[in-house]
């Protein structure tokens, strides 16, 4: 099997361009749940949901516009994006779940990493953990479904050989 080396650039441009806009979305959603939650008073709950809004929107336009550079249907590209990012978050609630509870990481003792002692160190190995199988998990689906670049199909009765 030979390597494309053209594509194989293209793709690790395109993930480190989604790495950036995941970075500005982390930013937004941050900043968005203190402004709310701090300075204006609203509820926990409203202004996590408000952050994660904000930046599944930003994702979204940034990933269209610049990442995948799509101009199919908006509406549908939308609506697969919101699908991928609810079943990506479930994967990595599952993954959570699993090394937290089934494997036990939530007891991993404090100074797990030796030069970074920690409270909570299981949860926090764990929080980075899934959040690189969330990462890896949306990148491949916006890429495959999302964004996905449309094949030409040939003209009916075209010889393909001609």
């Amino acid at each position: 099997m030979k390597i494309d080396k053209a594509e194989l650039r293209r793709t690790g441009i395109q993930l480190l361009k989604y790495g950036a806009i995941g970075v500005m979305n982390t930013v937004i959603t941050l900043v968005s749940f203190y402004l709310l939650n701090t300075w204006a008073g609203v509820p926990y709950g409203i202004s996590n949901i408000v952050g994660y809004v904000l930046g599944v929107v930003n994702s979204f336009l940034w990933n269209r516009n610049w990442v995948f550079k799509t101009s199919n249907n908006f509406g549908r590209e939308a609506l697969l994006f919101a699908c991928g990012f609810m079943a990506c978050w479930i994967l990595q609630g599952i993954v959570s779940l699993v090394l937290l509870e089934g494997l036990g990481w939530k007891h991993l003792p404090t100074d797990v990493i030796p030069f970074l002692p920690m409270e909570n160190a299981g949860q926090n190995i764990v929080m980075v953990v899934s959040m690189v199988a969330y990462t890896i998990a949306n990148y491949a689906y916006n890429r495959m479904i999302t964004f996905r670049e449309k094949v030409e199909k040939p003209e009916p009765g075209a010889d393909a050989n001609a």
